[in-house]
């Protein structure tokens, strides 16, 4: 049974708006948030004014104390007036960055018109691309919006319960899942429907698959438009973000003892704004370009198949995966968001497990769903261009089934890897014990080794879905991985509202607050990196597919090393990731050095004490500015990599570049940001003083057993900041910011595939 066309569009246009409107329920909810009321005792809780009793270790997981943090109206307005600094410089960074975005678009549109367009005059191709870029910065500016308003209120409500604080921040987390997915469906269903109506209503008299293939690479242009947002948007906000953390971080060395949320230290503000330019709007153009692309792909492929396009609305059905995701995700959110009936948080330890939960749930309910989805949208077997054997509907199920395990399976390695729970972080934070150095050598090996079960993982995956429907099938698993993205998305987002609210809870001095908010932020950096494992591994998958659109494109059958020209091109492209993240490294350490020499010149000159507000804007600025133009080169990299090789040596070159970067990249990927992690949620662990004391066989003057503490503070605790900082820029910037690369030179590849095979000049 197959369902018709009117059908799959009435079911995506309303799973979409749904999406959205849920998206904009939870804006309200998070809105409606009474800030008011943590000035007021209430009749539940106990008014303690956030202190800890005598016997009451932080350190250990208990159950949360039912006593409620007050702040008199000083504190309260010192809250609302950092809240609003904090916003203001968000605000911004992303108009600026928007103004070079605007001019990207403009110059890069009118490469496409001339270019990727089949015939001259055409716009077939421009329009979809400015149709993905407007919405990709529209999704990432949504998500930031509403980050900002809800980390104050994220502190709010950790005055007065660890059950409350983690729900506004997970509801805040899930406007920015819901919202962008929403978005994305909805406008590229519409692009389909209209497309459909205006290009093919001209081919009418021989309508065919071709013609259902040419479009179908016009409507490509969206997917290269999100992920081109998404280049500046995680770069960008990449190198802001970690250059303000590690100039915040360092800041202690110029001026001692000064803390990285202390209020007098004049980079804090700017740390918190790059967790909402980078961490937020970043990470939602890149996972908006990962959706837009691998269905993009999978759209390519399918326009091969008379059976999926001629006649019926099987074409929708990678559309529908994430239509009956956005279902799916709806049921499981309420296990999170509905404290009062199950999934409660009452000790501190329950936070991460919530979270796992909804990855969890999410994963079972799916599995019925997609099967559903993949039996009533798709015919019972159809064939592609190419391929000498029927595909069932059966065995395409089967690949989104892979892709949704796989990335399962990458989350809870990657949680494995970088949390505190578990045995090699652990490992990391008792190797501080001798320096920043063993810190530094075991935290590189555990990146490294956590690259071996996601590659297994994905390289399973691709062996089978390739078997079963061919390229088709690596573009359904790439959706499949992708199909509870509303909630991989809202626990991503969660983390830096949660880190936000932790530094506002510390610079307005709440105790008992901060011991809450610090607790959701140890569980939001392990989802932070769960988010960029499955980030990582969708866009291999999707790289892949769109590789092997492009490949489809140009009638390229195999990529082969022992012809010089596609070897050398592997080479290349292998590189083109070392080159990547050297740019983006290097912009970083550039940017705190500025920032570092903001902050020693405004304690020279008396602006870094008691009573005296710093220059905040000023380290803001800096942030900004080096964040702006630092991006450029990265960008460029990307972006003309594969033109220039396609032009110059044609399809075969660039099939070669691909490759090697795809490889190559993905590897990186994966350790950087597991070693990163790892790092900082090893510093987590010492500053809880959960790692324990060591007792040695001597005895001080007194005759008292020599004991050595490794809490905050100590040599230890400093070891260990040094691998948090080392790891700043490889799990936030170079790391996540590899997805794009691999990406984006896949997608441009395919949308200037006609014009490879035109130049080639020199082969």
């Amino acid at each position: 049974m197959v369902v018709s066309l009117i059908v799959c569009e009435l079911f995506l246009l309303a799973t979409s708006s749904i999406s959205i409107i849920f998206g904009i329920i939870n804006v309200v909810a998070v809105n409606s948030v009474d800030m008011e009321e943590m000035k007021h005792s209430g009749n539940e809780f106990e008014e303690n004014e956030g202190l800890l009793e005598e016997n009451e270790d932080e350190s250990e997981d208990r159950i949360d104390p039912r006593r409620r943090e007050t702040v008199d109206q000083k504190k309260y307005e010192l809250m609302l007036k950092l809240h609003s600094k904090i916003a203001d410089g968000a605000n911004s960074f992303l108009f600026q960055e928007y103004a070079y975005m605007l001019v990207f678009m403009i110059i890069f549109g009118a490469i496409i018109a001339v270019c990727a367009e089949t015939k001259l005059g055409e716009v077939w191709t421009l329009i979809a691309f400015l149709l993905g870029a407007v919405i990709s910065i529209l999704s990432g500016f949504l998500g930031m919006r509403i980050a900002v308003a809800a980390n104050v209120r994220t502190t709010k409500e950790c005055s007065i319960s660890l059950s409350r604080g983690f729900v506004v921040a997970y509801k805040a987390g899930s406007v920015l899942g819901f919202t962008l997915v929403g978005l994305a469906l909805l406008f590229l269903t519409l692009l389909i429907m209209v497309y459909r109506r205006v290009y093919l209503s001209d081919r009418e008299s021989t309508l065919d698959v071709v013609e259902y293939q040419m479009m179908f690479e016009k409507i490509a242009g969206y997917g290269l438009g999100g992920s081109s947002i998404a280049l500046f948007g995680r770069v960008g906000g990449g190198i802001y973000t970690k250059a303000a953390d590690v100039g915040a971080d360092l800041a202690g060395k110029v001026v001692k003892g000064l803390p990285e949320d202390d209020i007098r230290n004049p980079g804090t503000i700017a740390d918190n704004v790059g967790d909402n330019v980078g961490d937020i709007a970043g990470m939602g153009s890149d996972l908006f370009g990962s959706l837009a692309e691998s269905s993009c792909a999978a759209l390519v492929v399918s326009g091969t198949s008379a059976e999926l396009v001629i006649g019926t609305g099987a074409f929708y059905y990678p559309l529908c995966i994430t239509g009956i995701g956005i279902i799916v995700s709806m049921i499981t959110w309420m296990f999170a968001a509905n404290q009062e009936t199950c999934c409660k948080i009452q000790r501190f330890s329950d936070v991460e497990k919530v979270i796992k939960y909804q990855l969890i749930i999410s994963t079972i309910l799916l599995i019925p769903a997609l099967f559903v989805v993949a039996f009533f949208v798709l015919p019972s077997s159809f064939t592609f261009k190419g391929i000498d054997h029927e595909v069932t509907n059966i065995q395409v199920f089967i690949c989104s089934l892979c892709g949704l395990l796989s990335g399962f399976l990458i989350g809870l390695v990657t949680e494995y890897y970088t949390s505190a729970e578990f045995y090699p972080v652990r490992e990391l934070a008792e190797s501080c014990k001798k320096g920043a150095a063993p810190n530094i050598i075991k935290g590189l090996a555990l990146g490294y080794m956590s690259t071996i079960i996601p590659i297994f993982a994905l390289a399973i995956t691709i062996f089978i879905s390739f078997k079963l429907a061919d390229m088709y099938g690596i573009a359904v698993a790439a959706l499949g991985m992708l199909s509870n993205l509303c909630i991989a998305l809202a626990i991503d987002g969660y983390g830096p509202i949660a880190d936000n609210a932790g530094g506002i809870a510390e610079m307005v001095e709440l105790q008992l607050t901060r011991i809450r908010t610090d607790k959701l932020d140890a569980a939001g950096n392990t989802t932070a990196a769960i988010g960029k494992g499955f980030a990582i591994g969708s866009a291999c998958l999707v790289s892949l597919a769109l590789f092997g659109a492009f490949a489809t494109r140009v009638n390229l059958t195999v990529v082969n090393v022992l012809e010089p020209l596609q070897f050398a091109g592997l080479v290349v492209g292998a590189m083109l990731p070392y080159a990547f993240s050297a740019l983006t490294m290097k912009a970083v350490g550039t940017a705190a050095e500025a920032m570092i020499d903001e902050i020693a010149r405004q304690d020279r000159e008396g602006l870094i004490k008691e009573g005296v507000e710093p220059d905040y804007a000023r380290c803001i600025a800096i942030s900004t500015e080096s964040s702006l133009r630092e991006m450029i080169a990265p960008g460029l990299l990307v972006l003309l990599s594969p033109i220039v090789v396609g032009v110059l040596f044609g399809p075969k070159g660039v099939a070669g570049l691909l490759a090697g970067s795809i490889v190559s990249g993905i590897q990186m990927a994966i350790s950087a940001s597991n070693t990163g992690g790892a790092w900082d949620n090893a510093k987590k662990y010492i500053e809880a003083n959960k790692l324990q004391p060591d007792i040695l066989n001597e005895r001080d003057e007194e005759g008292n057993t020599i004991i050595i503490k490794h809490n905050k503070g100590t040599e230890t605790h400093k070891a260990a900041v040094v691998g948090d900082t080392v790891g700043d820029p490889l799990k936030d910037t170079s790391g996540p910011a590899l997805n794009i690369l691999i990406k984006l030179m896949a997608i441009v590849s395919l949308v200037f595939a006609d014009f490879y095979e035109k130049t080639a000049w020199l082969v």
